[in-house]
């Protein structure tokens, strides 16, 4: 089972995909049922290959030589442990209720095979991430994430706004990718080789084996995290890649995508306990670290996003914002040093924000596409069973227990208290913010009165929309109860776990385990909750702008990191096009091609003057020839 599951589990998707795109194209229903089955079959085999002890204790490796060139040998191979193994599970799950959703959210579309091509072959590149045993197999399947998320989220490129969103990512992921790139080319100039397997084995041996660029070398590696994971400053893509459907808003907003860059930092954690060492012209940074980069990177992300979030009015882009600054909360604890903690919320978060991703996709598809939040109201009523798992999911996500992202987040939280007060600071006042902008939704979306004549005619989705977000609500509330965080405790540390409580007993773990992290856990999202509902209870339109002014009006517009980056852009890569285009106009095309050209004609026509066919002017020219050679002989 542990030797063939896996690679059923990584090619069913891609068959889907290439059946979809080469023979039933034409036939829809064949389509979408052809790759519903993939990932559900999927998904089964990895539940069955996550049971099986076998499988993860010890790791596996699957492999077949695939390329030798010269000094570079890499195999295609698929490694199996604890944290593949979940993060299968966890994106098979995800992306199953989203197929299954997509089957009614999509069946209009004139492109509904397509889709599902594209969903399928999505799902393919992400397993394949998550199997990747060496840094290049992982590179390839990182650069397919890119393309088929480009295909996604520009899915409707019929129009602008779609198009340019899904040009944006794939051009902001290609500047981290650019530097990820260069990272794993220097590792293996340094390590000679690209297995993770042997390059952990190497920096346990020596540490010091990279120099001077051992620091340089993470930075490098983390940058794809920092484009993929959304990172500031490459995060300004993410919000945009609501253009997309919403199911696809969802899949990239949950376990894929996004998830990439964390799930790939905890997968070659090794680089980072390297000695830290910066190259000479840059010994004044000897006392930063890789790790405190990162985790200063993903604390401020944590917290800028969740301030923006609070001026959002459409409801994907809150939610856009709330997944960026969860992202910052696990980067946060992988600089850390936290690898479970950040693998504990990476999955309860894949869960609850994925079924609030859904529960926006039900409000816009009976809402006829409306997305603006203060245009809704009175929804609880109309759509109880879309309105309750939007509800747990963000009572989840706020952390209230004993929902499952109330032990994760806490384990952040914890984590930060004991290695850096100042960002557990920072996450405690995020954690505020989050429960204030979540019910600032749920107070102006879900009750108060209606805002459109709309609102009268909605009614509950259809089942087989309700099913998948039914599906996701088990896992949102009750993770927290089956002990994610001892099982990847195993993998991560040398140490053996406690034993797993009885459930009665994990409620209160967190009290048990630091208290005042707890406790002010607990205060935070009180905070949040009452300040939401005193300003945003009956509020018939957002208070806040006349309040705080251009401040309110800086979080609405992202705090113009888009205009920015235009103006930057403007001075530099456009400044640069305009200097290119002078010299190719003036100085290559110009006094290159135009000047050799006027040069040899202007003396052609030099010499045809003297070419007048009259015997006379040669007998002139030849005597003056004569005359010259004579002078210049006899006064040698």
């Amino acid at each position: 089972m542990s030797q063939t599951f896996p690679w059923f589990i990584l090619f069913l998707p891609l068959g889907a995909a290439v059946l979809i795109t080469l023979f039933t194209h034409e036939r829809r229903e064949l389509s979408a049922r052809l790759s519903i089955a993939a990932v559900v079959v999927s998904f089964w085999l990895s539940v069955l290959l996550f049971t099986d002890p076998r499988a993860a204790d010890p790791g596996l490796t699957l492999s077949v030589n695939w390329l030798n060139v010269g000094g570079l040998s890499v195999d295609f191979g698929l490694l199996l442990d604890r944290l593949s193994l979940l993060m299968l599970l966890v994106v098979t799950a995800v992306a199953g209720a989203i197929h299954i959703y997509s089957y009614e959210y999509m069946r209009s579309d004139r492109s509904f095979s397509a889709y599902f091509a594209a969903l399928s072959f999505f799902t393919f590149a992400m397993l394949g991430v998550v199997l990747s045993d060496n840094f290049l197999q992982m590179f390839m399947f990182w650069e397919l994430v890119g393309v088929s998320s480009y295909l996604l989220i520009g899915f409707w490129h019929d129009r602008p706004a779609a198009a340019d969103a899904g040009k944006k990512a794939f051009l902001t992921n290609r500047v981290g990718d650019a530097g990820f790139l260069a990272g794993i080319i220097l590792l293996w100039a340094m390590l000679g080789s690209v297995n993770f397997d042997f390059l952990a084995q190497k920096l346990a041996e020596d540490p010091r084996r990279l120099g001077a660029f051992s620091t340089v070398a993470g930075l490098l590696i983390f940058c794809g995290a920092m484009a993929k994971s959304a990172q500031v400053p490459l995060h300004v893509w993410l919000p945009d890649a609501m253009e997309g459907p919403t199911p696809v808003s969802a899949l990239i907003h949950a376990a894929t995508m996004v998830a990439a860059g964390v799930f790939m930092l905890c997968r070659v954690f090794f680089l980072f306990g390297a000695t830290p060492q910066w190259p000479a012209g840059l010994t004044w940074l000897d006392g930063i670290s890789a790790l405190e980069v990162i985790a200063w990177i993903g604390g401020i992300t944590a917290l800028m996003a969740a301030v923006i979030a609070i001026q959002q009015n459409d409801i994907k882009r809150i939610l856009a914002y709330s997944t960026l600054s969860q992202l910052g909360y696990m980067v946060m604890a992988v600089g850390l040093g936290g690898r479970t903690s950040a693998m504990y919320h990476l999955t309860t978060h894949a869960f609850f924000k994925s079924l609030l991703f859904l529960g926006a996709g039900a409000v816009i598809y009976r809402l006829h596409h409306e997305q603006d939040i203060w245009r809704m109201g009175a929804l609880r009523h109309k759509m109880p069973l879309t309105f309750g798992t939007f509800l747990l999911a963000t009572l989840a996500l706020c952390g209230v227990p004993p929902l499952s992202g109330y032990f994760s987040k806490d384990a952040l939280l914890g984590r930060a208290y004991e290695q850096n007060v100042p960002l557990f600071l920072l996450g405690l006042f995020t954690a505020a913010l989050t429960t204030f902008y979540m019910f600032r939704l749920i107070f102006v979306a879900f009750l108060g009165r209606p805002r459109s004549p709309h609102i009268e005619e909605v009614r509950e989705v259809p089942g087989v929309m309700v099913l998948p977000m039914l599906f996701l609500a088990v896992p949102a509330a009750l993770l927290g109860f089956w002990a994610v965080n001892h099982y990847l405790a195993e993998q991560f540390s040398s140490i053996p776990p406690e034993p797993v409580p009885p459930w009665y007993e994990q409620v209160f773990a967190p009290f048990q385990h630091l208290p005042l992290v707890a406790f002010l856990g607990l205060g935070a999202i009180a905070c949040g909750f009452f300040a939401a509902w005193g300003i945003y209870g009956k509020a018939s339109k957002d208070p806040l702008p006349e309040k705080l002014g251009g401040l309110a009006r800086a979080m609405r517009n992202r705090f113009y990191f888009d205009e920015l980056y235009a103006r930057i852009i403007a001075v530099t890569q456009e400044l640069l096009a305009d200097f290119a285009d002078w010299f190719d106009r003036w100085i290559l095309a110009g006094v290159g091609v135009r000047g050799a050209h006027g040069t040899t004609e202007f003396f052609a026509r030099l010499l045809r003057l003297v070419q007048t066919g009259n015997l006379r002017t040669y007998a002139i020219l030849f005597g003056a020839g004569v005359v010259i050679l004579l002078y210049a002989l006899l006064t040698r």
